[in-house]
């Protein structure tokens, strides 16, 4: 096995796309370790990105933020400006893993794993998040919700990494917020895992909503009919259960002996009703600050 630890992104993908044996990306290693102590994976070559500056690096941009890949997420969840601006999102990193595993895994990993179930990333695809890849063709700006493409796949070619995932700046009235559920109080696979995104006028009716739904398909899920039972409401009641029955309807789970189809259904509308009544209550809270960060 080859170890290499390049200074650019640009490095990083020549040595990837040159390999001809099995090569993999090290950032938090949370999971690849893992994988190579159990004997799932040998790889030929690891190509370390912890020496990269813009795969380390938290910048504020265009009112938003770019999260570098090899960013853990406890530093994200440290960051003021992010927990303010993107609560939800964040709230989906700080559940990878436990308290010394967040010190290094990273949302990033957490995405390219590719895990229907992963925490981070339906509070990525409400928040539209978009993901810079680079690879030996250069540069491209993909939204996180077409990274995945079924459990372990993803869409990145070979010599293709992600460099860094942006998180757009958002209006004085706007809120997010991710929820699951667990079978225990922490440190579990979700059984369904909700984001929601939601922004509102000054009269507090809806003007754009996203719904991300994890664990219910063989990816997380873009609901896009939830997000129009939304829009043009002041998020009431009756808008809610258009949500939830649309959210629920948008399910292809599994039987596993974690949770039923009939359960995972019906919990992903509860959990995307909740979460839309606390991103309404933080859009809320949020314009009584000024929209500060």
């Amino acid at each position: 096995m080859r170890y290499e630890s390049p200074q650019t992104v640009e490095a990083a993908s020549a040595l990837l796309a040159g390999e001809e044996g099995l090569a993999r990306v090290l950032a938090g290693g949370t999971d690849l370790l893992v994988q190579m102590r159990s004997g799932m994976v040998e790889p030929d070559l690891i190509v370390d990105v912890k020496n990269i500056p813009a795969m380390t690096s938290i910048t504020e941009e265009n009112g938003g933020y770019r999260i570098g890949a090899a960013v853990p997420s406890a530093e994200m969840n440290e960051h003021k400006g992010l927990c303010a601006l993107w609560p939800g999102v964040m709230e989906g990193a700080d559940l990878i893993g436990s308290t010394q595993v967040q010190g290094r895994a990273t949302m990033v990993g957490n995405l390219c794993n590719c895990g229907p179930a992963a925490d981070s990333v339906p509070g990525m695809v409400a928040a539209n998040a978009i993901a810079t890849i680079v690879g030996p063709n250069g540069r491209r700006e993909v939204p996180v919700i077409d990274i995945p493409v079924a459990p372990g796949k993803s869409t990145l070619a070979k010599g293709e990494l992600v460099e860094s995932v942006f998180l757009p700046a958002r209006p004085k009235r706007a809120g997010d917020a991710y929820l699951r559920f667990i079978p225990r109080t922490e440190m579990d696979i979700a059984v369904v895992g909700v984001g929601v995104s939601l922004e509102l006028d000054d009269d507090g009716v809806c003007t754009h909503a996203r719904v991300g739904l994890g664990a219910v398909a063989i990816k997380v899920l873009l609901v896009e009919e939830a997000a129009q039972a939304l829009i043009g409401t002041k998020v009431d009641e009756a808008a809610l259960e258009k949500m939830a029955a649309a959210t629920s309807a948008a399910c292809k789970p599994i039987n596993d002996k974690r949770g039923t189809i009939e359960f995972r259904t019906k919990v992903a509308g509860v959990l995307a009703t909740r979460a839309a009544k606390i991103a309404l209550e933080r859009a809320n809270a949020r314009a009584s600050n000024g929209g500060e960060k």
